[in-house]
């Protein structure tokens, strides 16, 4: 959706599939990374585990990480596993944006009120809440406010 390159990245319509760190260089400016997710495929416990040491490793050793994008399934409640990673993020001191995907499969009264609920449960712990973009791969909604994202980001992180 970003690039605007179908195909460019692996889909499926269950969860899991990626298991390796894919790097694309985009406009040989920048880089996006796809990590695996771990959330909802269906592993055994080995392969979670070392699916998710493999993404602290990257995220946590990676000078030149600017931000991550965490992906929300607009549709679902807050979710523990998402929950507890993003409270990882900030014990580690890792900017990131929350994007809620999907949400051209759900009403605008259904999307507020899921987003409620993730502000809701994050305000419980946290003062600030990280960016929170909604996207839809299918109508391309957030895609400018993504890109604008990632520039103001690269700009702040070429000035420091």
């Amino acid at each position: 959706m970003l690039t605007g390159r179908k195909g460019l990245a692996k889909t499926s319509s269950s969860p899991g599939k990626t298991r390796l760190i894919n790097h694309f260089i985009i406009g040989e400016a920048w880089y996006l990374v796809d990590l695996p997710g771990f959330g909802y495929a269906r592993l055994s416990k080995t392969e979670r585990e070392h699916l998710q040491k493999m993404i602290e490793g990257y995220l946590t050793k990676r000078e030149n990480l600017v931000c991550t994008f965490l992906l929300i399934d607009s549709r679902l409640e807050p979710q523990k596993i998402d929950l507890a990673f993003m409270e990882w993020m900030s014990e580690h001191r890792l900017p990131f944006v929350l994007l809620f995907t999907k949400t051209d499969k759900l009403s605008a009264t259904r999307i507020a009120n899921n987003i409620a609920r993730y502000k809701a449960e994050l305000l419980k712990t946290w003062e600030d809440l990280p960016l929170l973009i909604l996207t839809s791969a299918e109508t391309r909604k957030g895609r400018d406010e993504i890109l604008t994202a990632i520039e103001e980001m690269r700009s702040a992180s070429a000035g420091a």
